[in-house]
């Protein structure tokens, strides 16, 4: 990566390329905070290089705010490099030439997705934007979107249904197919995308998914970088050093990309800015989930019951600490393939530093959002792996039954966790038994733990194993729900904890 500048650089001062002679050659689903973190700056160092591939234009799907923001300045923004450990960097990046919104205006999006200058489409629009039953599962055909698009194909809402029908435009046209890559925090991101397409392309038409198999590549993609939600703080500590940006990015230090090379039609040079490019990204793509999601998971559910605010303040925490090392050590790492030069204890302990790092102000509350999405990825696996091998698997089992008592137990109301898929599965189920789907409780814990357990993707209770550890779940659950998270993290470090699954 090129190295931060520091001081202010309006659009009309921009110069460290010519940005009115690029053509974008990647659009980019879902602009947010990471993205303009993360694939825009590796697109920017890629630019500051000398290339003339690899500028990017955006496509939010519904809010027009992160474009009305940027517009004011040319689309040319600040990244903020902050650790405890060093004075605040600070770049311009203008990698990023424009935004559209598709809520506003369809017909420009598959226009600019159809352009034959594009090349890749990345995509980052979180687990819940691909319209899938379960993360990485296929097509939920009952999403309003999806059914949207099912009646109406050439004016579509959904990533999935844009996606195709951009692809269908491009080969009426006789244009080569875009790649996909996805940035989301999905298991074979690449292979979750290509599903959800090709279910709406079967539903769609007859021949068309065969056509999607042959002819697009959807590479799956490892992105790692902590990316905390701009506040108006962040504004003005920028201001105070001569720049005046109303929708900078504050970011760590820290930043990585592992990226299958998977390219028929054309990519920008991106290793010029440090991609890592590999035949196979699946065992990365693994260690990042299950050792740094399912961590930042823990801290955050922990942290909640704790009182905690802030994950640093969680990773300050000697017991919730020493809960999430024994998690890592005794149960995920053993459980994970090595990824070629990695060491998946030194890349566990470097990532619980970062966690601890106070000048990132995660909010618990935020982490531990949509953690029916979450979760499947993140823990799910290891827990499948731990129970297959009659491992104990003590720590995922708090794990689980924290997330219960912070969405469903007597707290869940002043914790105020926010999970609107599992909302919409829980009232659709109260509707259909004709019935008012309850949001938090003072019974004990076991229904609500045995429903959300049920939910798609996590645990099946058709196999006696995983119907075991649903009982264990229950049963840490049973000291969440009204006692205290550090005592009952503390009595399992000691020996009391849930035994092992057979």
């Amino acid at each position: 990566m090129t190295t931060p500048t520091t001081g202010p650089a309006p659009a009309s001062a921009f110069t460290a390329y010519d940005r009115a002679s690029l053509v974008p050659t990647v659009v980019h689903l879902g602009p947010g905070v990471f993205h303009r973190a993360h694939q825009a700056v590796y697109a920017d160092a890629v630019l500051r290089a000398g290339a003339t591939s690899g500028a990017v234009w955006g496509v939010s799907l519904r809010s027009p705010a992160a474009r009305d923001a940027l517009a004011r300045n040319d689309f040319v923004y600040h990244v903020v490099e902050r650790s405890s450990a060093a004075p605040d960097a600070v770049r311009p990046v203008g990698a990023l030439l424009g935004i559209d919104v598709a809520s506003e205006g369809v017909e420009r999006v598959l226009a600019r997705l159809a352009d034959p200058a594009v090349t890749v489409v990345t995509v980052t629009v979180t687990e819940h934007g691909y319209c899938a039953t379960h993360p990485g599962g296929p097509l939920d055909p009952r999403r309003p979107e999806v059914l949207h698009d099912l009646r109406n194909p050439r004016a579509p809402r959904s990533l999935p249904g844009l996606l195709l029908e951009a692809l269908v435009r491009r080969r009426t046209a006789g244009t080569d197919p875009f790649t996909v890559v996805s940035c989301d925090n999905l298991p074979g991101n690449g292979r979750a995308t290509a599903r959800v397409v090709l279910d709406l392309a079967e539903y769609r038409e007859p021949g068309l998914s065969a056509w999607v198999r042959g002819n697009v590549a959807f590479p799956s993609s490892m992105v790692d970088r902590m990316v905390p939600a701009t506040t108006d703080d962040d504004r003005r500590r920028l201001r105070e050093t001569g720049v005046d940006d109303g929708w900078p990015v504050v970011t760590e230090p820290f930043t990585q990309w592992v990226l299958e090379d998977d390219f028929p039609a054309g990519r920008p040079p991106w290793e010029l800015a440090g991609v890592e490019l590999v035949p196979d990204v699946a065992r990365h793509e693994q260690a990042k989930l299950r050792i740094l999601n399912a961590a930042h998971s823990a801290l955050a559910y922990w942290g909640l019951l704790a009182g905690h605010r802030l994950v640093w303040q969680a990773a300050a925490d000697r017991t919730l600490l020493a809960a999430t090392r024994d998690l890592l050590r005794g149960e995920v790492i053993p459980t994970l393939g090595t990824p070629p030069g990695w060491d998946l204890h030194d890349y566990a302990q470097r990532v619980l530093r970062r966690f601890a790092d106070r000048a990132l102000p995660y909010t618990t509350a935020k982490v531990a959002a949509d953690g029916s999405q979450k979760l499947p990825v993140r823990l799910i696996p290891t827990v499948r792996a731990r129970v297959a091998a009659g491992a104990p698997a003590t720590r995922c089992a708090q794990l689980l039954a924290a997330w219960a008592a912070c969405l469903r137990g007597p707290r869940a109301g002043d914790l105020a966790v926010a999970d609107p898929a599992l909302d919409a599965l829980l009232d659709a189920d109260a509707d259909a038994a004709g019935g008012v789907a309850p949001r938090t409780g003072t019974a004990p814990p076991g229904g609500a733990v045995r429903r959300l357990l049920s939910l798609p993707g996590f645990l099946d209770p058709t196999v006696p194993g995983e119907c075991a550890f649903v009982r264990e779940v229950e049963l840490a659950g049973r000291e969440l729900w009204f006692g205290d998270v550090r005592h009952a993290l503390a009595r399992a470090a000691h020996g009391g904890g849930v035994r092992a699954v057979r």
